[in-house]
């Protein structure tokens, strides 16, 4: 029963996620989804030590109700957000 209700809380909007931000790299990361807030904020102390293990600093992060449409989102070097989407498949090629 309580994943039905999360699907319904992220199709309208109102389930929480864990959004981190980091400074190096330069990314946001977006964590859930959540019933609530304080489910949230439980689950968060994993997510930011699996970062710190992967060499992150500057590690900000914040509890919120949002609709996120991509879970990672990089700044390329020259200051550009980018949204990762995934790799392309082989049958989208040209022959």
């Amino acid at each position: 029963m309580k994943e039905i209700w999360i699907k319904i809380l992220e199709l309208i909007g109102l389930a929480f996620w864990v959004e981190i931000v980091t400074e190096n790299p330069q990314c946001t990361y977006y964590f859930g989804p959540f019933v609530s807030q304080e489910e949230a904020e439980a689950a968060q102390g994993g997510y930011i030590e699996d970062l710190e293990s992967e060499g992150a600093l500057g590690i900000a992060v914040t509890v919120k109700r949002c609709k996120p449409t991509n879970l990672t989102i990089f700044n390329d070097e020259v200051g550009e957000w980018i949204e990762s989407r995934g790799m392309p498949t082989l049958s989208e090629q040209p022959s």
